[in-house]
Parts: C-alpha cells; structure tokens; sequence
C-alpha cells in the first residue's frame, strides 16, 4: 500500500494554485491534502477544500471568515483566516508545501515551511527577489528542500548536473517576449489592461501577465536564478524565444549545452515539484516536432523593456535594493490594472523608486517587512502626485 505524501497549498486559486489541484485530484492515490488557503476567493477555496478533502482551509482576508465558515458548513474541514492563520497552514506537519501566494505577501508563510524543514515547490518568486540570501541561509539551517515551480527554473533544476556545478559556463533563462515583443516603444504608450493580460503562450494571474508584458517577470527570475543555483550574475543571460518550448538552459565548459522542454503548461513543473526525485504522468499536451518545426532566439532590447535593466542593476546593488524593486513593482502594476498609470509608466515608477531610496545592507526579515512597507506607501504618494 503507498503511504500518501501530504500537501499545503499556499494560494490554492490562483493560476498555479489552480493547477495543482487539477494534478493533486488526478493523483489523489498518492496525495492527501492536509490545508488550502486563499486571499479573498471564498467559493474558490470552499470547492478546492471540499474536491480535495483538505483539514483545514484559510482564508487571509479576516473580514471573510464568516463567509468561507458558511461555505464549508456541514464540513469538518477547520477554518480559519488572517496573516497568522496562513502561517499556523504552512507550519502544520504536511511533507510537501506549494508556495503560490502571488507577492512578498508569501513571504512569511513560506518561511514558516522552511523553518520547519519542509519540502516546499516555490512558484512565489518575490521571496527570493526580496530576501534570498536571508530564506537560502534558512533552507540550509532547517534542512529543507527547495524545489522552484518557475518553469524556467525548474528547467534549470532538472538539467543542472550537481556534480558538475564547477563546469557551468552560462545559465540561459528563456522568456517568450510576452505580448508586446515586437511593439515599438510609440506603440506600447498606450496598451491598455486587457492587451497587456493576454500574454501569447501562458495562462497566467493578472500580476504575473503585466510582468511578463513588461519583462519584469524575467528580471524578477534573474535574481531568483542567482540565489537558487551557485552561478554569478554575469553568467545568467536572458533570451527571448517566443515558442515557449525550450524553459531554459544550461552550458557546460566542455560546449554541451543541456535543456528541459515541453508545452508550455504550468502543469508540468508543478508536477515534479510535487514528485520529485521521482515523475508522474500528466495530462499536458505532447510536443510535436515535426508541427513546431522551428524554434527561434533573440536577444532582449533593454530600450524597450527596461526592466529587465532595472531587475540586474538591483542584484548587482544587492542589499535592500531587490525589495525596493520588487515592491514598487507591484505598488506599480496595480495602479496601471486601475488606471492610475500607462503601460510604460510602470518601470518609470520603478526607477524613480529604486533612485529615491538609498542602498544599504540587509541585515535581518524583519528590516525586510518594514522597507517593504515604506516602500509601498511611497510608491503610491509618488503615483497619487504624479510623475
């Protein structure tokens, strides 16, 4: 008889929260589900906790919790909401945490995962973008195990040979150009919302898809690329290859150049994150060669989308820097989904944040939370002010 793996789901409504569940009911001989949580989604969360048999379901608004507690009446399904109520999900002893709160909001429940030393499929990069030397010293402290949902990174994961760690020339992070790849600067000023949410390749969340519009997204997996695997800035390109095929890459000092690829379905990384060291089978689209007939790279124009700029300026600055970037960035893509900014006013907003506040060390998370903070609040009074 297989002994079941239990699974937390952090963020259970979301586009990948969504497609875990797809996988964890597929596979429900192999995975119970002990927790889900959600921000706002009562009837989202209500039905993942009742297809999954989840224990326990969270919802973070606070004010929501009378109405996720009718939802599941007639459960024994434990209810709960609020920040600590997504930790007190994160902690309890489940073997596997899917990490898929959107933002630094995340932060504090994934911790929560790694302090008790649980495996945990990262698919939230703003923990590593905003304090990725601090969450790595922890994950080697507790002894847990990182396993990124990122398709790039999960490529990167499958493909880099341990033991050859010391014969990684380049590491080459793969980004579809998003929908505006060959828009000319004039063209872009004025993308609305919807053009920018419908990204080519990818079913996405609306902050994800604006980051991926802005290339954002990929200056945000550049610095989680530095953190999770042992190679220098320098040697971490991005390229731009529209198919979505090829997830990213890794070259050796002997010329072998090693890739994971696949369909472009979030279900897939997802899966071996779930599975790891072993795979499952999953339902995604097989790729046919013969249709695809050709894969195609370019290089990014950092003119056009100067995030990707911004993004390896505040890893290189280190320090505080990344939080600031990260944070101003989602102050920034919300106010342009509400009509407060345009397209290309998003890394404008951006850089005038990351030049207004001064680098320095970052010493501990709590310092982390607090510039988080402040650097929202300002970020807004600049937006409220006008540039």
């Amino acid at each position: 008889m297989t002994i079941k793996k239990s699974v937390c789901v952090l963020g259970v409504t979301g586009s990948v929260g969504s497609s875990t569940v797809d996988i964890l009911k597929a596979h429900s001989d192999k995975y119970a589900v002990d927790a889900v949580t959600a921000h706002r989604n009562v009837q989202g969360l209500a039905k993942a906790a009742i297809e999954l048999g989840a224990a326990m379901a969270v919802i973070a608004d606070e004010s929501l919790y009378e109405d996720l507690k009718s939802a599941l009446s007639g459960t024994d399904i434990l209810v709960a909401a609020g920040d600590e109520a997504l930790v007190e999900a994160a902690s309890r002893p489940s073997d596997i945490v899917i990490a898929a709160i959107i933002g630094a909001a995340g932060l504090k429940a994934t911790l929560a995962a790694i302090r008790r030393g649980a495996r945990v499929g990262l698919a939230n990069k703003e923990t590593l973008v905003c304090a990725g030397d601090l969450m790595m010293a922890e994950v080697a402290k507790y002894k847990a195990t990182l396993i990124p949902v990122d398709s790039e990174h999960s490529a990167i994961f499958q493909v880099l040979e341990q033991k050859s760690v010391d014969k990684v020339d380049r590491i080459l992070l793969t980004a579809s150009g998003g929908p505006f790849r060959e828009w000319s600067l004039d063209d872009m000023k004025s993308v609305s919302p919807k053009q920018a949410l419908a990204h080519p390749n990818w079913d996405m969340g609306a902050k994800i898809s604006i980051d991926s519009a802005t290339m954002m997204n990929k200056g945000l997996e550049l610095i989680e690329a530095c953190r999770l695997f042992p190679v220098p800035e320098e040697r971490i390109e991005v390229v731009v290859h529209p198919q979505s095929v090829v997830h990213s890459m890794v070259e050796y000092s002997d010329g072998s150049v090693l890739a994971q690829l696949g369909s472009p379905d979030m279900r897939t990384p997802i899966a071996y994150a779930l599975s790891w060291p072993e795979r499952i089978r999953v339902d995604v689209a097989r790729l046919d060669f013969a249709t695809i007939g050709q894969l195609n790279f370019t290089a990014p124009d950092m003119k056009r989308f100067p995030a990707l700029r911004l993004a390896r300026e505040a890893l290189r600055a280190g320090g505080t820097v990344p939080t600031v970037l990260n944070a101003a960035n989602e102050i920034a893509v919300g106010a342009f989904l509400g009509g407060k900014l345009t397209f290309l006013q998003i890394a404008e907003t951006v850089e005038r944040m990351m030049n207004r506040i001064a680098a320095s060390p970052l010493r501990d998370l709590d310092q982390m939370f607090d510039l988080d903070d402040m650097i929202r609040r300002e970020t807004l009074g600049l937006i409220k002010t006008g540039l």
